[in-house]
């Protein structure tokens, strides 16, 4: 089982391709904090903070704080709405955005993994340039392993994003794997590795993320 783990956390937690440089292949640290609390039977609120840490995880270069509701229409189907605030920082400065969102999560079991599928329309708005609308879906597998008495189970998740544009609408994806645990019966944690692959004026880049993600339930 320890070799089996030690397997598993090499695949979760190293970067699966060649380092790139600053330019094209950052190296990146993101942390979020959930905080999530049950209203009721069908109802949940979350409020997430997310801090991400660019340069080879020497600069500090983007924020957000995010609440949501969630629906749970029965045992499959969930939706959702909230609204986020950003704050990125680029050439030296803070830019601010708005994004407003719609979720739709359909889950299930398939000989064991247990599957997810999320769609999400945001609609970003910008003080400094024009506002756009975006389509994002993020398709997540856990696999039917568990480890230790903390409850460690390793997942996979690609997600991709679309642009309501004319022009090269698919713009990012993102590539991870890491492993959920349980620390205690209302605090879960992820650690995961990411391949992010964003498209602008210059073509495709690369980055390359290693996240912590924290839930405290209620």
């Amino acid at each position: 089982m320890k070799k089996a783990l030690f397997i598993v956390l090499l695949t979760a937690l190293v970067p699966m391709g060649p380092a790139f440089a600053y330019e094209d292949g950052d190296v990146q640290f993101w942390n979020t904090n959930v905080e999530e609390i049950k209203i009721s039977d069908a109802w949940k609120a979350a409020f997430e903070q997310e801090f991400r840490w660019g340069g080879d995880i020497s600069e500090f270069y983007y924020q957000h704080y995010d609440l949501g509701l969630v629906y749970k229409l029965n045992k499959h189907w969930n939706l959702g709405f909230g609204f986020r605030y950003i704050r990125t920082k680029s050439n030296g400065d803070w830019s601010p955005e708005n994004e407003p969102y719609l979720t739709a999560a359909v889950s299930g079991d398939l000989a064991g993994f247990k599957v997810e599928d999320r769609s999400r329309l945001e609609y970003q708005q910008f003080d400094d340039r024009q506002d756009k609308g975006r389509y994002r879906n993020k398709l997540t597998v856990k696999l039917p392993w568990k480890f230790t008495r903390f409850d460690i189970q390793p997942f996979f998740s690609d997600e991709v994003f679309i642009q309501f544009t004319k022009d090269d609408p698919f713009n990012q994806n993102r590539v991870s794997s890491g492993l959920g645990m349980k620390i205690a019966e209302n605090f879960k944690a992820e650690l995961y590795y990411m391949l992010q692959s964003s498209k602008g004026s210059a073509g495709w880049k690369d980055a390359n993320v290693l996240g912590a993600k924290f839930k405290l339930s209620f």
